[in-house]
């Protein structure tokens, strides 16, 4: 494994558990050999820069750091990279690639650069920009990165006419879906899709135990028709109903007594106002979202543009069935050459499942 990809792995420890900061990960190479290493810590923590730095000590002075991310220069709640790597007597710093922060933006690669530090830019920078895909729009855009899951058929069906659902997706697949899980941010899900299934919605482990750090859980639920039963309110986590005008003040009352939190959003069409919602939990630093259902979620979010990413797990069955729910409702394409073609395309086999993944738009 070469540096920059050692890096890279180190990164991934820290996905999920620090937004709205990158994951980060640095290596310090001295002689040939690897002498320290470190990822982002939780915010207001140390960077991952500094995280190798300390464990260097005095052997950072001229070795050489290889980074997933240009170093920040400016203070946030922790001060520069850049300062502390030019303090601790680095000779040169490998980049995968900039950090799109426009207080950063190259700036960094100049400071180190002006301090007398060799840089070089481009190391396995695809598969940084791919790691950090959530930063990257967050920063950029300020509303998170949108990742649409859903399991189904080989006939495109997520559950029976009778609305079950259990299990279209095989062992594999759900092992799959709960480490997604604890690389987000949030997950979204309609009411309808509570009121279906009674999902958990929670991270857990192999052994079916849920994880320290989860996911915030948000419902769209225009007119406050969870149940206040639902097992996502005893669930470790926070549950968060994100409603409208609409809903009873009763029911309100209700949920903030089960422990949830409910945001009232403006409504479009008489639903929630998703890219408000968006805007929302981007404002509260959950900079990736994955959306778990349902159909008419998925068909208002498409339609308006805001999936950046979609995850298909596809299962050997047939279902069948004219009033069989499919993946993503609403009125759809009149042609084919109007269709939403995803970018980027790769296919995994999980099982007997197949994992279809791909991007919408660049």
């Amino acid at each position: 494994m070469g540096y920059m990809e050692r890096a890279l792995s180190l990164a991934r420890l820290a996905l999920g558990k620090v937004s709205p900061n990158p994951a980060v990960g640095a290596v310090i190479v001295r002689d040939g050999a690897i002498i320290a290493e470190g990822y982002t810590q939780p915010p207001g923590s140390a960077h991952a820069e500094v995280v190798a730095l300390r464990q260097a000590g005095d052997g950072a002075r001229g070795a050489t750091m290889y980074v997933t991310l240009e170093p920040c220069c400016h203070f946030g709640r922790t001060p520069p990279c850049t300062q502390a790597i030019i303090a601790s007597g680095i000779a040169e710093v490998h980049m995968a690639t900039l950090d799109p922060n426009p207080q950063v933006s190259g700036r960094g690669k100049v400071e180190l650069e002006a301090a007398g530090i060799k840089t070089s830019l481009g190391e396995h920078e695809e598969e940084a920009r791919q790691l950090n895909e959530a930063y990257i729009k967050f920063i950029t855009t300020g509303l998170p990165f949108v990742t649409a899951k859903f399991a189904m058929s080989l006939d495109g069906k997520i559950a029976t006419r009778t609305g079950d659902s259990r299990w279209i997706s095989g062992q594999e697949s759900r092992e799959y879906v709960h480490r997604l899980r604890q690389a987000v941010d949030a997950i979204i899900v309609a009411v309808n899709t509570v009121l279906a299934d009674d999902p958990q919605l929670t991270a857990r482990d192999e052994q079916g135990r849920p994880l320290a750090r989860q996911p915030l859980r948000v419902i769209v639920d225009s007119e406050a028709r969870t149940p206040v039963t639902a097992r996502l309110f005893g669930e470790p986590g926070t549950t968060m109903v994100a409603t409208t005008s609409a809903a009873p003040r009763a029911k309100v009352r209700e949920f903030q007594e089960v422990g949830a939190e409910v945001v009232e959003l403006t409504s479009k069409e008489g639903l929630v106002n998703l890219e408000e919602l968006l805007r929302e939990l981007g404002r509260r630093g959950s900079i990736s979202v994955m959306v778990e259902g349902g159909s008419t979620l998925f068909a208002s979010l498409f339609e308006q543009g805001l999936v950046n990413k979609v995850i298909a797990f596809i299962a050997p069955m047939i279902i069948g069935g004219r009033r069989a729910k499919m993946a993503v409702a609403g009125e759809g394409v009149e042609r084919i050459d109007h269709a939403l073609r995803l970018n980027r395309v790769t296919v995994e086999r999980l099982g007997d499942d197949v994992m279809m993944s791909g991007y919408v738009g660049g």
